[in-house]
């Protein structure tokens, strides 16, 4: 029997706790403006049968708790880079826009082998690759303490490996609560994701500090060793529930369905402007004259705020329909970084922006999955997550070094506030253009101005 494999929302039921066939049924309009009924598409069918045998907790808490575990160092790493940026632009190592290019690559490559993963995902199980993916994530984080004063190894160091064992590892933690959850789909997802949060929260103070009393060598080397002494064995308990789906790599019938390509580029717009804060903050709060230890507060306080965000949106995703909640997350990212940011020139207004920011921030990627399994079955979401990750790889290879680039034609960080702006209005603008997508999409599958979409 064919198994959910992705966070999928409660498909506009009936309000009640009964797996009901016509709650279940895909509505005319979900994949395109035509009808779809069960039979012409055997993984919406799927999805219904997999949903109605779904246990709704007991020992999936425990398999939640351990994917936030993991979470916690695979997008936790993504968000405290920028406080080793800061300190490596301090040590004259490279540019702002040579480390930012560093710190996107990991990423980026995670996106760019998301396919590969979600079929080797189905052949080993969750538990061999995420395994796998935490034994390279610490390996590269130790192997980069011993590059730190070279560009070129930073680059390969932590860049290759730690981007393989991240994307083995998101993957996995990505596909395998929905399994155990039904109802709460949306609250379970954004728990997991929360733990990145967390984790991009305490860790960027503590990767501060572990700087600033001892180097940026032994804060790597630190690191890698917690992330292999709790990611072990959170890893081992990340189990699926029944065997996943084995199919082909790319589901091609999905491209020719209009509503996936619109959230396709909508995702992979969106996600340009998504590591820009974390990655600069840091650096605009040193320009502000600020010290690096406020610099690593400020991005712990977007990081926590990032935590809260992600269950806020698996929430509203259960109440609110999922595309709906990921435009009001993706308008929400958009106007503050076009109105808020330009104006914190003071700590205050920084602050304010960096918690606000932190929350829209969070919520694309709990709200994604839910997305998908949503509005394509959550059947095939290991296939549609994995070709929709690989539409973000140019946002996280780019979108920060862009940023960088246009803050260094500027004149740099040592040009002060005004300098940053260009980098700003560029993000924002590309969380405007995602939202732009995503309204449409939400008025193909449904026109009505209040409706559970």
């Amino acid at each position: 029997m064919s198994t959910t494999t992705a966070v999928q929302l409660e498909a506009f039921g009936n309000g009640t706790h009964e797996p009901n066939t016509s709650s279940l049924r895909p509505r005319a309009g979900l994949g395109d403006n035509t009808s779809i009924h069960q039979s012409e598409d055997p993984a919406l069918e799927e999805s219904r049968i997999a949903d109605s045998t779904v246990p709704d907790g007991g020992h999936g808490w425990v398999v939640i708790i351990a994917c936030a575990v993991v979470a916690w160092w695979v997008i936790g790493l993504s968000y405290v880079w920028g406080v080793y940026q800061s300190a490596l632009v301090e040590r004259n190592v490279g540019s702002p826009l040579a480390l930012s290019f560093c710190g996107s690559l990991s990423p980026a490559l995670m996106a760019t082998v998301g396919m590969l993963v979600s079929r080797m995902l189905r052949s080993f199980g969750t538990r061999k690759l995420s395994s796998a993916g935490i034994v390279l994530m610490a390996l590269s984080l130790i192997g980069a303490s011993f590059v730190t004063d070279h560009l070129v190894g930073l680059v390969f160091l932590p860049g290759v490996p730690l981007g393989l064992g991240m994307s083995g590892c998101f993957m996995s933690f990505s596909v395998v609560p929905a399994q155990y959850f039904k109802r709460k789909r949306g609250l379970a997802n954004g728990i997991v994701y929360a733990g990145g949060g967390f984790g991009g929260a305490i860790m960027s103070i503590a990767t501060n500090s572990l700087i600033e009393k001892y180097s940026v060598e032994w804060a790597f080397r630190i690191t890698g060793l917690l992330i292999a002494a709790t990611g072990l064995p959170a890893a081992m308990l990340i189990k699926e529930r029944t065997p996943l789906t084995t199919t082909g790599i790319v589901d091609w019938k999905l491209f020719r369905q209009v509503n996936f390509a619109l959230l396709f580029f909508a995702a992979g717009i969106g996600i340009f402007p998504l590591l820009v804060p974390p990655y600069f903050l840091p650096l605009y709060s040193r320009s502000m004259g600020l010290s690096t230890g406020t610099g690593a507060a400020l991005l712990a306080g977007f990081s926590f705020s990032s935590a809260v965000g992600r269950i806020m949106s698996g929430y509203l995703c259960d109440i609110l329909g999922p595309v709906n909640t990921l435009g009001v997350f993706f308008l929400g990212n958009s106007l503050t970084m076009l109105a808020l940011w330009p104006a914190s020139t003071t700590l205050a207004p920084l602050a304010v922006f960096a918690v606000l920011n932190g929350l829209m921030n969070g919520g694309f990627f709990s709200s994604m999955p839910t997305v998908v399994g949503n509005v394509f079955g959550s059947a095939r979401v290991s296939t549609a997550m994995g070709m929709m990750i690989v539409g973000w790889v140019a946002g996280y290879l780019f979108g920060s070094p862009i940023a960088g680039s246009l803050l260094q034609s500027h004149g740099g960080a040592d040009e002060g506030l005004g300098a940053y702006r260009p980098a700003m209005f560029y993000a924002g603008s590309m969380s405007a253009i995602a939202t732009i997508l995503t309204v449409v999409l939400r008025l193909r599958i449904s026109k009505k101005f209040v409706a559970k979409v």
